[in-house]
């Protein structure tokens, strides 16, 4: 049950009446029960006990998990038949091409076959797709006697050129494998384990990589800082790996897409590293990147875009400009990209906060009403913890003592486990901190205890330290010394700067 409940949650309203539409033009029955079993288990409906009682008006343990099996696979083969109706992408016109090739070679229409084969290596080649076309000149060369055109041995010598950079591209998905499973175990020196790992697969960022091989050694770099937190480390190769892809001007329409998520990743390397003027400046690159080929990929990044340039704003002083960006965002052009939606509002959230708008942040949070669980499938667990850390804080702000001591008990039990697996205990601090100064403020010694902070809570230079923790140092420093959060937080970032 929980497996299809959680199915059911990533399909979007619209999917899910089709689905139910899909489930009544199945159904030879009218008493078949899957399309109320269907919404019974949706994650909205809370009433999820006894469902074989509610189904049946008995306990009916055998049929309720026969009706289950059924729905789950009606489920599966929607999902999947829906990504083949729904997919227009490049790959998929290829094999298309490729498939329809062998058709015609089986069937002995050689010269249909020869044609529409050289348009699939043509496109192919085009988006640089080399486990596509490994199986083009498999083919190719299996049927290289009737094309009195092709020369096999030339034939031989781009299936091998191609054979390369495949096992580029499986030493590239080793890599980021690797980089994972490296960071799981020990997050304390990123550079060196991306070094380390670069030199076990026989990679280097040079000119003779692809423009996607560039493009997905610095996707795995921008995972791997997130993940650890750490952009300051990762800098240096994310600026070589855009020098080489710059290099490579006369590919950047042709790759449009990784285009522009490649300059999103860099515009949010230069923000992490608190390098603010050099982020907006891609972000210009990225909009203008954005408007072209009729803004075929406008919608896809907006929220992307429009969500650094609101962080931009707010930490470069203009925190009402950052606010009226995202209280004016259309959210309705977004609606499939839930996750983003989350990161957007979450941000409005804190922006209130640091703008002392207390009761407007919680009313805002408090319109997130989905279960931990969801959220975390589709946000993830670092953002399910930073909105419960927000709402803690936020409670702590309105003096909802009742509210708070709860709120911290809930956190500790929920994440104390996951942030410690992953290095994360300095929230922990935080948060140990923070209750000891609103329990105690009374007793503390001031400047002992900022002392206290800093030392707890400031382990990487100033420079170094991700923006976003010293957001979070920035709010306990203002509410020891009761100075105004948000110049506090400008300060603080400031500083940074300056070390």
């Amino acid at each position: 049950m929980n497996t299809i409940s959680s199915i059911i949650a990533t399909l979007s309203s619209e999917e899910k009446r089709s689905f139910i539409s899909t489930l009544k033009q199945k159904n030879k029955r009218n008493d078949t029960k899957n399309i109320q079993l269907f919404k019974l288990l949706d994650p909205i409906n809370d009433n999820r006990k006894d469902l074989d009682i509610q189904l049946y008006g008995k306990r009916a343990k055998g049929a309720f998990h026969a009706l289950c099996k059924r729905l789950h696979d009606n489920l599966i083969d929607f999902i999947a038949t829906k990504s083949f109706d729904s997919e227009t992408s490049e790959e998929m016109e290829i094999l298309k091409l490729l498939l329809a090739s062998r058709i015609f070679f089986e069937q002995k229409q050689y010269k249909i076959a020869i044609k529409t084969i050289r348009k699939a290596t043509l496109k192919a080649k085009t988006y640089d797709l080399f486990s596509i076309l490994h199986e083009i000149y498999y083919t190719k060369i299996q049927y290289s006697h009737v094309d009195p055109d092709t020369s096999l041995d030339h034939l031989i010598k781009d299936f091998r050129n191609n054979q390369k950079l495949l096992q580029q591209e499986e030493n590239l998905n080793l890599f980021y494998a690797n980089i994972q499973d490296k960071l799981s175990q020990n997050r304390s020196n990123i550079a060196q384990t991306i070094s380390d790992s670069l030199d076990n697969f026989d990679l280097s960022i040079t000119n003779d990589l692809t423009f996607r091989s560039l493009f997905k050694i610095l996707e795995i770099i921008n995972q791997a800082a997130n993940a650890a937190r750490n952009f300051h480390s990762i800098l240096s190769f994310v600026e070589e790996t855009y020098q080489q892809i710059e290099s490579k001007e006369q590919f950047t329409d042709k790759h449009l897409f990784y285009h522009i998520q490649i300059l999103y990743y860099v515009a949010n390397s230069y923000f992490r590293n608190k390098n603010f003027v050099t982020s907006q400046e891609y972000l210009k690159r990225m909009e203008q990147q954005m408007t072209k080929q009729r803004g075929k990929y406008y919608k896809r990044f907006l929220p992307q875009l429009e969500l650094l340039k609101a962080l931009n704003y707010n930490y470069t002083g203009q925190a009402e400009k950052a606010i009226l960006s995202l209280e004016n965002f259309d959210f309705n052009k977004i609606k499939d990209q839930t996750s983003y939606i989350l990161d957007l509002k979450l941000t409005l959230i804190v922006f209130y906060f640091q703008q002392s708008r207390c009761k407007e942040a919680l009313k805002l949070l408090n319109e997130l009403h989905h279960s931990d669980t969801w959220y975390t499938e589709k946000a993830g667990i670092i953002w399910v913890i930073k909105k419960n850390l927000t709402e803690i804080l936020l409670h702590i702000e309105l003096d909802h003592i009742d509210i708070v001591e709860s709120r911290v008990k809930g956190f500790r039990k929920k994440h104390r486990n996951y942030l410690k697996n992953n290095n994360e205990d300095r929230v922990l601090e935080f948060l140990s901190l923070t209750m000891s100064f609103y329990l105690h403020s009374d007793t503390i010694n001031t400047k002992e205890f900022l002392a206290k902070i800093k030392d707890s809570l400031s382990r990487n230079n100033p420079e170094q330290e991700d923006i976003f923790t010293m957001s979070f140092y920035a709010w306990l420093k203002a509410w020891v010394l009761k100075s105004d959060l948000y110049q506090t937080t400008l300060e603080v970032v400031t500083q940074s700067n300056k070390d």
